[in-house]
């Protein structure tokens, strides 16, 4: 019997994380989830730098403020606000929907803090696996099926897709191209306008001041595109706004709290 993860803090959305395994779990299904309640109060979502083209296009892209910044999309602008779910637990738009959240309920994790591997687990308390009558099998004749063997491959490239986001952030603060973010946004009839900030952005007059040979390899090693993508995609974040005052969900004073991503 595989032991489960050591008590360790969680990723977002997982309430429990246990070691998939045909011992326990040879005769479990996966069907698909009937909403996605677990992010309905998520206002910020993790991204990886693959993602930054298709992710620019319906949500604003920043980074996170302290140590090991990552890049997020923003759902809303306040903590518990998603303005992009309904109160059913499922998309009120047509919109890209992060790795991320594809990866739930499952995700690698070492079984130990000194385990040299990973081992593919998953949130025991969502719907979407158990011994259930219908749904995709995940183990044959106590091998893994096709099915799981696919989910295993998406979270190992997840993975991959973290790592190379890593880099990336790497070597924007090692170019001195992150700074904290501000964003004022008035609103009609308000006197004071909502400045929203928590969040890391690019510099753009650093960008604009970067020697050539810098400014020449991150064009070449496809950086700079995805730098334009998170600039373009701070625009959207006054779309968001409006869809708060829209939902009623905005509070009600002339300077919004910062946004916690």
């Amino acid at each position: 019997m595989a032991s489960a993860p050591q008590a360790q803090a969680l990723p977002m959305f997982y309430k429990d994380l246990v070691p998939l395994n045909s011992k326990e779990h040879g005769t479990w299904k996966i069907k698909g989830l009937d909403d996605a309640s677990f992010m309905q109060t998520q206002h910020a979502i993790p991204l990886t730098v693959e993602e930054f083209p298709n992710a620019s296009r319906n949500y604003p892209i920043v980074f996170s403020v302290g140590d090991n910044s990552v890049p997020l999309i923003l759902m809303g602008l306040n903590e518990g606000v998603n303005t992009f779910m309904g109160e059913d637990g499922r998309f009120n738009q047509p919109a890209y929907v992060p790795a991320y959240v594809r990866r739930y309920p499952f995700m690698l994790a070492k079984l130990s803090p000194d385990a040299e591997e990973l081992s593919l687990c998953f949130d025991p308390t969502t719907g979407a696996i158990g011994d259930f009558k219908e749904g995709a099998a995940l183990f044959e004749n106590d091998q893994p099926t096709e099915t799981t063997k696919e989910i295993l491959q998406f979270c190992e490239q997840f993975e991959q897709a973290g790592q190379r986001t890593a880099q990336f952030v790497e070597e924007l603060e090692k170019l001195g191209l992150l700074m904290d973010g501000e964003v004022s946004i008035q609103q009609t009839g308000v006197e004071k306008p909502f400045v929203y900030r928590g969040f890391k952005m690019i510099d753009e007059q650093k960008l604009k001041d970067l020697r050539g040979d810098e400014l020449r390899k991150i064009n070449q090693n496809g950086m700079l595109s995805l730098i334009y993508a998170h600039l373009f995609s701070l625009q959207i974040m006054r779309e968001v706004f409006a869809k708060q005052v829209e939902s009623g969900k905005m509070p009600q004073v002339t300077e919004a709290p910062s946004v916690q991503v």
